[in-house]
């Protein structure tokens, strides 16, 4: 999949990046080694990328984005308690772990979908008129959140059901109902 850039030339669709045995990570768009913080202000863009291993192409991306997280956890203020990086170990080989992917994954766009709304708006906002916004009691704000809940209360109704149905599925394999 390419695209035409505005000189006439051709440039790959997702910007790849190649890591090589030595640790080193080689942007081939811009033909120079990049550092770690630099992929991190790739993501901050939202700028599409793929890490490749330079000798297999196999894909390392999550592993990068693993790495990236694992120093802002290490480094200032972490985002994640040890209580939960615990549980979220415990739900791996659980056969709750595909769904709470789904659900992590979800309340974060969401989330980051109520902090994008709250971005554009701010712009024409005064100092005082934020302050009253950010004020919980505000109606405006009452509403965003409660969206927010609403849509992760649904989210987790939704994998209730769907974990219902396995169960009833695999008892009914070996005979027994519910």
């Amino acid at each position: 999949m390419t695209s035409k850039k505005a000189n006439g030339g051709v440039k790959p669709a997702v910007r790849v990046i190649k890591k090589y045995p030595n640790r080193r990570l080689y942007d081939t768009e811009t033909s120079t080694y990049i550092t770690l913080a630099e992929v991190k202000q790739l993501v901050m863009a939202h700028q599409q990328f793929v890490v490749r291993d330079a000798k297999t192409n196999d894909d390392l991306t999550r592993s990068i984005l693993l790495q990236i997280i694992l120093e802002e956890e290490a480094g200032g203020t972490p985002m994640f308690s040890e209580a939960a990086l615990a549980n979220i170990i415990r739900f791996y080989g659980h056969a709750m772990q595909g769904f709470m992917g789904t659900y992590l994954e979800k309340n974060v766009q969401a989330f980051t979908d109520i902090q994008v709304k709250m971005a554009e708006q701010s712009k024409t906002v005064t100092p005082e008129m934020w302050a009253q916004f950010s004020n919980v009691q505000n109606p405006l704000m009452q509403g965003m959140m409660g969206n927010y809940v609403e849509q992760s209360k649904t989210m987790f109704e939704k994998m209730q059901e769907q974990m219902q149905k396995q169960t009833e599925q695999m008892l009914g394999a070996f005979g027994i109902k519910k």
